[in-house]
This record gives structure tokens, C-alpha cells and sequence, in this order.
């Protein structure tokens, strides 16, 4: 994995709702490495521990960087300025496995929703992007899609803009023209939609959010439980093997690795084999 520490300044700030900002950082060296489904590192003025943020987009020699203000970390973030200096830590992590002349169905929820456009843009008109959000005001990203895929669909919870209900209606519905799924969102949203692509027999990827520290493997904060191909359950790390897996290796229902044993009576046993 290549990525670098470096300053890069903050070239345009829109405010895209009450709690969400876009934010554009011009850094040619780490706009010409960074991959789509990739995240950066941000370090902010007064914390010890950096902010993990999902890659918009990469345009040209700038990074896009659309986040939600979550606590007082993200909040200090969103109140800088433009012609200020924010210092990354990036590319980090590994994206989606893109197939640009395949049809593939990208799936967003909330603020699930940024990281899939640098994506889908690869596939352009082969891109079907479904997003979801609870309400209209919550909606973000629309023209942004719309201009660079091949078909938009947005659903809300409460049915005030788009179609009503979840982003797996329209899903199943397009199931049987999909060669790809690639889906990023709360992990509920997340599981329903590797049942679908299960039971449908459509590959599919999900980009993970779990709190990390360190962002590089280091810390082990942000472990997960995937399956392997023999059946064992091991434990991962979102920032590095990650933060996109196959669905169908993700140990959804909450299963555990298993503790390893040891004939050596005076050895504990390794309780979390894998790391």
C-alpha cells in the first residue's frame, strides 16, 4: 500500500445540509495515487487521533471529501476555511472491484452515499446507482450522479422525494440485469442486500465503517469477522484489508472466531487468531 502524509489545501467548502460538508483539496501528488473506494486519514487542530474520511471523487488534482459532523473532532474539521491547510494521510485501504463494461448496481445509504461516486463514475453508463435517505432534506449528491452514471434512483424512508420505502425494493427489481453489486451504508442496509445478491447469485462488495485510530493497520481498532473459503472465522481490519469486502465473507450474524487451544498447559490460549 502506498500513501503519504501531506498538506493539502482546502480550494472550495460548500455546506450540502444542516450536518454535512464538501470539501475540496488540491494535492496533485495524492490525487494521482488515490483509487476509487479509498478514504484518507485528516488530522484536526487540537486532537491526538485523525478523522477517518471516505474519497468522493478525484478531480483532476484535487480531492473531494463530503463528511457528516458527528462529534467535536468533525465539528473543529468543518469550521475550516478556504486557503487553509489540512493535513492527510492517504490513499488508505482497498476499493471496489470495478468491471467498467459491466452493468453494475451501486447502492448508498446516508452518508454511505459519498464514497460511491468516484466509483460508479468508472462505469459510467454502465452504472445503475440506487441511494438512499431518510428524508428529502437529507438527499445530497443528486446532480452529481445523475451526471456521471447511466440511471439514478433515490428512495426515502418517509417517502417525501424519490420512491418510498428502502433502497432493496428497487434493488431486487434490477437484480436479474446486474453482473455487480458494490454497496456502502449502515450495516443493517449492508446485510440485506448480501441476502439479495445470495440469493439472486450477483457478486457483491460492501465498504465497511467501523471506528479506527490509527487508519494503517497498526492499532487493530477496527477489527471485523470475515469468513474464509474453509469455513474458519477470522478476525480482519477495515483500514487495511478493507474497507471493501466481499459480501458473502462478512460474518453477519455475529459469529466469532474461535479460540485456539494449545497442548502446552501453561500457554493461554489465542483468543484472537487472525490478527
Amino acid at each position: 500500500m502506498k500513501y503519504d502524509a501531506q498538506d493539502c489545501e482546502l480550494v472550495a467548502k460548500a455546506q450540502l445540509t444542516a450536518t454535512i460538508y464538501d470539501f475540496r483539496l488540491k494535492n496533485p501528488a495524492l490525487a494521482a495515487i488515490t483509487r476509487p473506494g479509498q478514504f484518507v486519514q485528516v488530522l484536526v487542530p487540537s486532537k491526538t487521533l485523525r478523522r477517518p474520511i471516505s474519497v468522493c471523487d478525484v478531480e483532476g488534482d484535487v480531492l473531494r471529501l463530503v463528511f457528516e459532523v458527528r462529534g467535536e473532532g468533525t465539528a473543529l474539521l468543518a469550521q475550516t476555511k478556504v486557503g487553509e491547510i489540512i493535513n492527510l494521510i492517504a490513499p488508505l485501504g482497498h476499493g471496489f472491484t470495478l468491471e467498467p463494461d459491466k452493468k453494475t448496481i451501486f447502492v448508498g445509504g446516508g452518508i454511505g452515499v459519498p464514497p460511491l461516486l468516484y466509483s460508479a463514475k468508472q462505469c459510467g453508463q454502465n452504472a445503475i446507482v440506487i441511494n438512499g435517505f431518510r428524508q428529502r432534506s437529507a438527499v445530497i449528491l443528486e446532480d452529481d450522479f445523475r451526471q456521471a452514471v447511466g440511471q439514478l434512483i433515490l428512495t426515502t424512508d418517509d417517502g417525501s422525494y424519490g420512491l418510498p420505502g428502502f433502497v432493496t425494493q428497487p434493488l431486487e427489481e434490477l437484480l436479474p440485469q446486474a453482473d455487480r453489486i458494490c454497496a456502502c451504508g449502515p450495516m443493517p442496509m449492508l446485510k440485506n442486500i448480501a441476502k439479495l445478491a445470495q440469493q439472486y447469485h450477483v457478486p457483491c462488495e460492501v465498504s465497511l465503517e467501523q471506528r479506527m485510530a490509527c487508519g494503517i493497520g497498526a492499532c487493530l481498532g477496527c477489527a471485523v469477522a470475515v469468513k474464509e473459503a474453509d469455513g474458519r472465522v477470522i478476525y480482519r481490519h477495515v483500514c487495511k484489508d478493507g474497507p471493501v469486502f466481499d459480501s458473502q465473507c462478512v460474518a453477519w450474524d455475529g459469529e466469532k472466531p474461535q479460540p485456539v487451544t494449545s497442548n502446552t498447559p501453561d500457554k493461554k490460549p489465542n483468543e484472537k487468531e487472525g490478527q
